[in-house]
């Protein structure tokens, strides 16, 4: 009797971390999905150049993902449970500083911290997932609820931010986080359990997260600077190299540390790694996707920020059931087969957005995209996530779950900043081509409509041909399933030290 009290209580200790897990999950996403449907009247209000306009989106995301794999590292030596209630304060309190932002550069600033508090939460919230449910089906079950919750994030965020622009402002598309941080803060006190890694020392490897997030930062802002100052100029080759020894100087510092923030041996984990290539590309595609999406709806048709959320309900709602679906498709026919459906479906939606015509209509020209795209991110996102855990130790489960993370974040920081460049590069040529000068009142004129859309198309297929490397790198390094001999083989891959015969 008391053997089965415990277990239920186990159980319902379980849901209860689950749902405020999943809360914290609903948070981040529903941050990142009402920023699209917000940005065309953030420009306005706040004076943005369009090509700056992604740092509101960027600076958030290099942080987050720049700083993830110190989050993950932090959470599974100082305390996952700890670092989790830590990054919940951060963010909160860096979404009221955004509500309060009255410029461009102050917003931009709140965004990047709000970025470190994300870095925090999100690994963290991962690893007690992972090491509360049990590798297996019941953890692909939690992490199918995982991704259903970020499906109806994603839902609720472009619902909300046309609600919220329309009818209250901009503002409070980061206010509504401050009352979900403060009640997910104090439940999690709780409901969560403690767990770490026991060790008598403990290095953080400092040098590694700056080096890597200053590479990352410098090689968006090269990119960016391109628009300016053109990619073979003594500027644009300067940042380039600089964000290039950067990022060398990160491999280097992580080869040589004792204790390194990303242990370079875990990459031998073939279904990891090519779990973490398809989460960077999936992120560099799909996060631009959005963006354009939301610009063509309410810059080309017309769109009200009211309707244009509404019309990203069905989207939405698809992946919640796409989701749930592909979950339970990984544990009958395998994690290679879900996924690399999965992206070629996010590559055909985006290859039909190419196509979009300046006098759209959302049942034929915009829906039958949005629901390829829909079972796409569904079948994609939760196989992804479960691949980059599989096999992986518990002592590194923090780690693990921060590199997926880092790679989506960081694919689509990168992603935005390539795409945006490249539509901006090709609207400004037919802009000059048609005698308008890029940067004067007429290139906003209905005249310059043409050459704008065909900068949109340009991005839609860049990102199409990302979804498709990503297909190709499901085949080449991700294993179809991995029966227990498969995962045994991949612990043992795991505790062979770097160089050594696997």
């Amino acid at each position: 009797m008391q053997a089965t009290a415990e277990a239920e209580l186990s159980d319902r200790r379980k849901l209860l971390a689950l749902i405020l897990l999943g809360a914290t999950q609903f948070m981040v996403v529903l941050d990142v999905a009402i920023i699209n449907v917000a940005l065309p009247t953030i420009q306005k209000a706040l004076n943005f150049k369009f090509e700056n306009l992604q740092w509101v989106t960027t600076a958030y995301a290099i942080t987050f993902g720049g700083l993830l794999l110190l989050g993950g590292r932090t959470a599974d030596l100082v305390g996952r449970k700890r670092m989790f209630l830590i990054g919940l304060v951060v963010f909160s309190g860096a979404s009221l500083a955004c509500g309060l932002a009255q410029s461009s550069g102050f917003l931009i600033g709140a965004r990047a911290v709000q970025g470190i508090g994300a870095a925090i939460i999100a690994p963290a919230a991962l690893s007690i997932l992972v090491t509360t449910f049990a590798e297996g089906p019941e953890r692909n079950r939690a992490l199918g609820v995982w991704g259903g919750i970020a499906g109806f994030g994603g839902v609720a965020g472009v619902l909300l931010g046309g609600i919220i622009v329309g009818y209250l402002s901009w503002r409070w598309i980061f206010f509504i986080n401050v009352p979900v941080g403060i009640a997910v803060l104090f439940a999690s006190v709780r409901v969560l359990r403690e767990s770490r890694i026991e060790r008598d020392v403990r290095r953080f490897d400092a040098s590694g997260a700056i080096s890597v997030t200053l590479g990352l930062m410098v090689l968006v802002y090269a990119l960016v600077g391109t628009l300016d100052h053109g990619w073979t100029s003594a500027h644009s080759i300067a940042l380039f190299v600089a964000a290039i020894l950067l990022i060398v100087a990160f491999v280097v510092i992580e080869a040589r540390t004792k204790e390194p923030l990303l242990p370079l041996g875990i990459f031998r984990n073939r279904t990891l790694t090519g779990a973490n290539v398809v989460g960077f590309l999936v992120g560099a595609g799909v996060f631009s996707m959005f963006l354009f999406l939301s610009f063509y709806m309410q810059n080309v048709l017309g769109y009200s920020a009211l309707r244009t959320g509404l019309y990203y309900v069905p989207f939405g709602l698809v992946v919640i059931v796409a989701a749930g679906i592909s979950q339970a498709l990984v544990t009958k026919i395998g994690i290679r087969t879900v996924l690399a459906t999965g992206l070629l479906l996010v590559a055909a939606a985006q290859l039909w957005f190419s196509r979009l015509p300046i006098d759209g209509h959302y049942v034929t020209d915009l829906l039958p995209g949005f629901i390829i795209g829909a079972l796409g991110l569904g079948f994609a996102f939760v196989p992804d996530a479960i691949a980059a855990l599989q096999g992986v130790r518990a002592d590194q489960s923090g780690v693990a779950s921060g590199l997926i993370n880092t790679s989506q974040q960081i694919g689509g920081a990168l992603g935005v900043a390539v795409l945006l460049t490249a539509a901006v590069s090709r609207t400004n040529s037919l802009l000059i081509d048609q005698g308008i000068d890029p940067n004067s009142p007429a290139a906003f004129s209905p005249a310059a409509l043409p050459a704008t859309l065909a900068g949109y198309h340009r991005a839609f297929l860049i990102g199409s041909f990302m979804s498709l490397l990503g297909f190709v790198a499901t085949v080449v390094f991700v294993k179809r399933g991995l029966a227990p001999t498969a995962e045994a083989e991949l612990h043992g891959m795991l505790d062979t030290p770097p160089g050594a015969p696997a």
